[in-house]
């Protein structure tokens, strides 16, 4: 295994891919270099004197300045960089496409087709609250539920709580419910029971109506304050939803129904080398098929947003995005929070040292694809190819919102490493070999063997397969721990 590795020629920075010790010699750019302190993996190595002031690059663009001198062979991290952001910047059109390296195979998978044509990865049984307060009840149906009919048909059961529904006015109110109406009508759902209590500001008439067309066969509606045993009608209405899905069978269908979500999360050094730029030949490679994938976690895009911007399909997806990028700054400016205040410690920690770093990084999970359109929050998927969707970097709330889209599973890169899933199924794929060998209850793809003995074009076409296994009904291991959370965003008042 190597020791360093130089992302771009233009850089001045290395990599390291394992701990180096003070007094060490590692090659860069062909001459033996005396480490003056201790380098993790992950972090930064200056490979010629940096002065103060001067750009520190990485993946041939800055990622911040020299707060002081850095001489050859010295750690560059946190305590002698700075970021190079501030405030909202205008913004100019220089499109740039580029040609798919890939071609359309005709590869299929075993999905769901539903009766509107949609295609599901999972035959799942969802309750979905309208509001908080009836998530207990909503677990006792399920548990009743559950006992009475023994080893299931289908693929899972599973409530949908969230904490939301009430006491929320505004943009808040219309997120809730327009998040809550994406769950009924996800394919991955093959039915579902909407659980309101009667009395929350999310009234189940209004919500029905914004539902708009559903199917009507696949859904159940139950208020609990208006029946006198609401654990026994929830049962009742399960049964109906429930022997409809037993009918349901897995057919071939063409990859290009495919719809991925791509996230990361407790994000390290290797994240922008190994894992990020996998998931991105991946999104080229699905998006060659005809299929879709979508990238969120704006603000890890500030930083890098004019390379997403010059791959737009037009002038109008352009502006699009331009709102996308500064109408999120104007949210943290709003709530006189900093713009810039990213990375997180366990981000520093794994060897990122300002957002440009990260978010060179980050958007390396969309590939070269051209952006076709441009989501906010709670829209679905409406374009096939490479969509960019409004949500934030949190974790639980982009997952969820990708899910909520329309995307049947999403990728998760990590090099720290979290057992957290979303209701569709959550793919770890970790960014260093310790972590898959340390955690592989939780990580279920290996992206650290890039560095190590792997080709990109064999480990590709390992994760391409795994994918489509994971589509056909293979479980991945947030299903198996059975770890499922939906985070609805909020920003306004709680009354």
């Amino acid at each position: 295994m190597k020791e360093i590795i130089k992302i771009n020629n233009n850089d001045n920075v290395v990599i390291a891919l394992k701990d180096l010790k003070k007094d060490d010699y590692i090659c860069i750019d062909n001459v033996e270099v005396k480490l003056k302190e201790d380098i993790n993996r992950g972090h930064k190595i200056a490979t010629k004197k940096i002065e103060n002031g001067g750009n520190i690059i990485k993946y041939g663009f800055p990622i911040g300045h020299a707060i002081k001198d850095i001489d050859q062979g010295e750690w560059v991290h946190t305590h002698n960089v700075k970021t190079n952001l501030s405030g909202i910047k205008k913004y100019d059109f220089k499109q740039k496409l580029n040609k798919s390296l890939f071609e359309n195979e005709g590869m299929k998978f075993k999905g769901y087709r539903r009766e509107n044509g949609s295609v599901g990865i999972r035959n799942e049984l969802w309750i979905v609250p309208t509001v908080g307060c009836v998530n207990g009840i909503a677990d006792k149906i399920i548990q009743r539920f559950t006992a009475q009919i023994g080893q299931p048909y289908i693929d899972n059961m599973l409530v949908l709580n969230h904490n939301y529904g009430c006491s929320q006015l505004g943009e808040d109110h219309i997120s809730t419910r327009t998040i809550l109406g994406d769950l009924v009508k996800h394919p991955n759902a093959g039915g579902v029971l909407v659980l309101g209590l009667g009395c929350e500001n999310n009234k189940m008439d209004e919500f029905k109506k914004s539902l708009g067309e559903f199917n009507k066969n696949r859904t159940r509606f139950l208020i609990c304050q208006e029946v006198s045993d609401e654990i026994e009608e929830g049962i009742k209405l399960l049964k109906e939803l429930y022997d409809n899905m037993k009918k349901d069978k897995r057919e071939y269908v063409p990859l290009s129904e495919l719809k991925v979500g791509l996230k990361c999360g407790g994000s390290d050094g290797l994240s922008g080398i190994t894992a990020n730029p996998l998931l991105g030949k991946f999104s080229d490679f699905l998006i060659a098929q005809g299929g879709s994938t979508v990238l969120t976690e704006v603000p890890e895009m500030f930083g890098a947003e004019m390379l997403l911007m010059n791959r737009s399909k037009n002038e109008k997806i352009f502006n699009k995005i331009v709102h996308l990028i500064n109408d999120f700054k104007e949210y943290f400016i709003q709530y006189n929070q900093p713009i810039y205040e990213n990375p997180s410690p366990g981000n520093k920690a794994g060897g990122i040292t300002t957002l440009e770093d990260k978010s060179l990084g980050c958007t390396q999970k969309s590939g070269t694809s051209t952006i076709v359109d441009v989501l906010k929050y709670g829209e679905v998927l409406k374009k096939k190819g490479l969509n960019l969707l409004s949500a934030p970097g949190n974790d639980l709330v982009a997952a969820s919102a990708l899910a909520s889209s329309g995307c049947q599973m999403v990728l998760f890169t990590t090099g720290r490493g979290t057992p957290f899933g979303t209701f569709v199924p959550t793919m770890k794929i970790s960014t260093n070999s310790n972590l898959f060998n340390n955690k592989p209850h939780w990580i279920d793809f290996n992206a650290g063997s890039l560095v190590e003995d792997k080709s990109e074009e064999y480990v590709l076409k390992k994760l391409i397969g795994y994918i489509i296994s994971v589509a056909s009904g293979e479980k991945v291991n947030n299903e198996k721990n059975d770890f499922r959370e939906l985070a609805i965003f909020k920003s306004g008042v709680t009354l």
